[in-house]
């Protein structure tokens, strides 16, 4: 007779073997969800900006101005879809892999970028952000596409290690040849890590030649400065 407690182990560990692939297939979805829900969004978006711009037009009727109280609605209305249209663009960048080309980017304006897409994710798990960015810092990266990703993954791995009221630092810097970026959290000893994000991390950083520095909480990453 097996026990409760064997079937239980057994449950659990195949759980934790499955977990890694049953998570690569769901992220292996997330580009092409991507992809749909720009085409599925932006579409409509584009159409009520069209009739809104109607509606405006005979708003004016024969005075030829929209009346006070309607413009500043419809100005909102302006504000609301751009601000939509807006966040998809800005999920995109960080989500759907292109492909790019060697070169120079911005990681102060990457990193910058990147705390506004996951600035809910700090709120969800009550963590006080600090931002230290220098101003126009650019690195050389042999993929410009996947600066991207070393920002948000740095993010995500102090935002979960800090949950329950902790704080996160983020600072970019250069420092002569080289620029740097740091996510330092104070989750403590005792904070979850994951171990899959920061080997995927240094697995990156060994294909495009990016320092990885992870221990505790701080996370550093040094890129060649352009």
């Amino acid at each position: 007779m097996v026990s409760s407690t064997a079937v239980s182990s057994s449950v659990v560990r195949v759980q934790e073997a499955t977990d890694p692939v049953v998570g690569a297939a769901r992220y292996g979805a997330v580009q092409t969800l991507m992809d749909s829900l720009l085409h599925d969004v932006r579409n409509p978006l584009n159409a009520m900006a069209i009739h809104l711009e109607v509606l405006s037009e005979k708003l004016k009727a024969e005075t030829g101005q929209v009346p006070p109280s309607q413009e500043k609605n419809l100005k909102a209305l302006r504000e609301q879809i751009q601000r939509v249209d807006g966040i998809l663009r800005q999920f995109s960048d960080f989500i759907v892999t292109r492909g790019g080309t060697a070169g120079e980017v911005d990681l102060s304006d990457a990193t910058t970028r990147a705390l506004g897409v996951v600035a809910h994710e700090g709120r969800k798990r009550r963590a006080t952000v600090q931002v230290a960015v220098e101003a126009g810092v650019l690195v050389r990266l042999a993929d410009t596409s996947e600066l991207g990703f070393f920002v948000i993954q740095a993010l995500l791995r102090g935002f979960r290690r800090a949950e329950g009221g902790g704080s996160v630092r983020v600072t970019v810097r250069g420092e002569g040849s080289v620029a740097v970026l740091e996510v330092e959290d104070t989750g403590g000893d005792s904070a979850p890590e994951h171990a899959d994000v920061v080997a995927a991390l240094g697995l990156r950083c060994a294909q495009l030649g990016v320092d990885l520095h992870v221990r505790g909480g701080s996370c550093r990453l040094i890129f060649p400065r352009a």
